[in-house]
């Protein structure tokens, strides 16, 4: 499982030193050709044209090299796929106050004609430019991680790390936030429902935060994007990138101990210690004696009564197993019980008490086996089927009614296990050969 402490994490990327190289020499060079151009202008205004016309050659010369030789090393060595960033762009309402007292002072100084108003204006114009081009430059090179929990329960909070990663060699980054793309009634939900805000991203080095996180139901949620937003440095423009990162969780039902599930524990127990025979001390039945049965178990007053010998069988102190079933097999939705609870309710009450009940036998160490429609997970110690089983109740559905009760018939076929079961079927109606050896719960009476 992820750590859930926030950590700083260094890149071993190194600069590039021939890159760098290029990128100054090729200022260098152009900096040569920029005075040669100049002088070739002043030499022109002098008449002295020979003069003139070699300099010009010269800087074009100058700039042909750079052009031929330093540019496609330094494209070679230039991350194109931070132009390809999408960016999304929105102006704030303080930016909307600045934009009005721009076109204010623009009225003015058209009106009057003042070039200290021109002046001020060209600044605040700048100031725009120069907060749309930092916001991109903060945005450029900033790559998500998301890592959550292996095990989600329903309702239950659980701290998820979000890491943030600046490959940028030379800028930091400042004041992101990093928040959720949802589209309205978008099914399955998204995980990350509040923003994580990251002051200050240093470059070449990462940043994790961990934000706690709660879902509220059971299932599959989806998260296809995210999306990084700063208005950073002035606040006038709001900056957002789309980071394309599919992420799904499973969450399973709430395990805790409800008080539904402390009240049918006691019968629950009193039921699994009558139906189960082993090595106990406490009577289980009577039968015929066979010739591998102990002469200390037989029963010596019930054998002079029913004039054959009888042995005793007792119940099992050591050894619990449990099949646990849930019938899927629901009425229509809008039925209701006399709570007022309709069955789609109903059922996913029965989902987290069936969770529930398995918990609490990985906690006691029985052997458990679950079973719904279409179905079964192997008869094996509940502590290491216990995950198995809960994932398979993430995702258990409710189904139209079936007339055959084909899930409860097949109970019978397994004497030697303690069945609780889960069902919609009417009281009265389960098999007598399933009702000796169960424990029955209808969800009926589940309020």
């Amino acid at each position: 499982m992820p750590t859930t402490n926030s950590s700083l994490g260094r890149l071993s990327a190194k600069p590039d030193r021939s890159a760098v190289r290029a990128f100054f020499l090729s200022i260098a060079a152009l900096t040569v050709a920029l005075l040669l151009a100049l002088y070739s202008g002043a030499a022109a205004e002098l008449g002295q044209i020979g003069l003139a016309s070699t300099s010009a050659l010269a800087a074009l010369a100058v700039a042909g090299w750079v052009a031929v030789t330093l540019v496609p090393v330094l494209a070679k060595r230039t991350p194109l796929r931070w132009i390809g960033y999408k960016m999304e762009y929105g102006i704030t309402r303080h930016g909307w106050v600045y934009l009005s007292g721009v076109i204010l002072v623009a009225l003015a100084a058209l009106n009057t004609g003042n070039n200290l108003l021109f002046l001020i204006l060209a600044t605040l114009v700048a100031a725009i430019l120069m907060s749309g081009i930092l916001s991109s430059i903060t945005l450029s090179g900033v790559e998500l991680r998301l890592e959550l929990p292996e095990h989600i329960f329903a309702e239950q909070t659980v701290r998820a790390n979000i890491e943030l990663r600046n490959e940028k060699f030379t800028l930091p980054s400042f004041s992101l936030r990093v928040e959720a793309v949802t589209k309205k009634g978008a099914m399955p939900p998204a995980i990350l429902d509040t923003p994580v805000y990251f002051p200050y991203l240093p470059k070449r080095e990462a940043q994790s935060q961990a934000t706690p996180m709660m879902f509220p139901k059971r299932g599959l949620y989806r998260q296809e994007a995210f999306r990084i937003v700063t208005r950073f440095p002035f606040g006038f423009l709001q900056k957002a990138r789309r980071v394309d990162l599919k992420t799904e969780v499973l969450v399973y039902p709430s395990v805790e101990r409800t008080e539904q599930l402390i009240e049918i524990l006691p019968g629950l127990q009193g039921s699994l210690a009558s139906v189960t025979k082993g090595q106990g001390q406490d009577l289980y039945a009577l039968r015929d004696y066979v010739a591998t049965d102990s002469a200390r178990h037989v029963h010596w007053k019930a054998s002079a009564r029913y004039g054959t010998l009888m042995v005793r069988e007792f119940t099992r102190d050591d050894d619990c197993r449990v099949l646990l079933v849930l019938d899927p097999h629901v009425p229509a939705a809008a039925a209701r019980n006399a709570a007022g609870q309709s069955a789609a309710q109903r059922f996913e009450r029965a989902v987290t008490l069936c969770a529930s009940l398995a918990w609490y036998f990985s906690e006691t160490g029985a052997v458990l086996q679950f079973r719904t429609a279409g179905l079964e997970t192997p008869l094996a110690a509940a502590a290491d089927n216990i995950f198995a089983i809960l994932r398979r109740l993430a995702v258990a559905e409710a189904l139209p009614p079936d007339p055959h009760h084909a899930l409860i018939t097949e109970l019978a076929a397994a004497p030697d296990l303690f069945k609780i079961v889960i069902t919609s079927q009417p009281h009265g109606s389960i098999p007598a050969a399933v009702w000796h050896s169960s424990y029955v719960i209808f969800l009926d009476d589940i309020g």
